[in-house]
């Protein structure tokens, strides 16, 4: 009998957006095949395999929704008619939150390439700039001020990454963005294990 990866197989079957969200739906625990839960998410089934989806973890495209969806929360920060730039977007967690609470535009701004969800790269709110460093964005990228700026980029402290998206902040413009201290505090001052 032919096998499938249990993630690859929630994507066949329309119960994903992509494997990365797949994989976080058997992480969270719910994914089942009958009434066992599969606990991996290279774990074999069969291609046929009637994989269900009991509960939602949250509702965003990735995880990483509900870290910006808790900071706007707890700062109350409304973010309904505002024009972004989501620094680090990836999978596109950070736009999707800022879209379902009405922002008006996101600028999608990634290093890396065909990370960003499908349904994101659909809505005509999103601008994506994929393959492009947050350090080198021109106004040819980002065509008028910006309201807000999320950032929740890896690899590289925060001085560096917001240098350029910062220039095109209006006067009043707010920031949010993940402190990693790992890319804060340089190599000297993070010991073997890390942070």
């Amino acid at each position: 009998m032919t096998k499938s990866r249990a993630d690859q197989r929630l994507v066949d079957l329309g119960l994903a957006e992509s494997r990365a969200r797949a994989q976080a739906l058997i992480l969270s625990g719910n994914v089942f095949l009958g009434d066992r839960r599969v606990e991996k998410a290279g774990q074999g089934v069969a291609m046929d395999a009637a994989l269900t989806v009991k509960g939602r973890d949250h509702p965003w495209v990735s995880r990483g929704g509900m870290k910006l969806a808790h900071g706007l929360d707890h700062f109350s920060w409304d973010v309904a008619g505002a024009v972004a730039i989501d620094v680090g977007s990836s999978t596109g967690g950070f736009t999707d939150v800022l879209l379902s609470r009405g922002a008006a535009k996101v600028y999608a701004v990634d290093s890396g390439t065909n990370q960003l969800a499908w349904k994101l790269r659909q809505d005509s709110r999103v601008i994506v700039h994929e393959q492009t460093s947050a350090r080198i964005l021109t106004p040819t990228h980002i065509c008028e001020p910006v309201d807000l700026i999320v950032c929740d980029a890896s690899f590289i402290g925060l001085a560096k990454v917001l240098e350029r998206p910062l220039t095109f902040a209006k006067p009043q413009a707010r920031v949010m963005a993940l402190i990693k201290p790992q890319f804060e505090a340089g190599r000297d001052a993070v010991g073997k294990g890390g942070v």
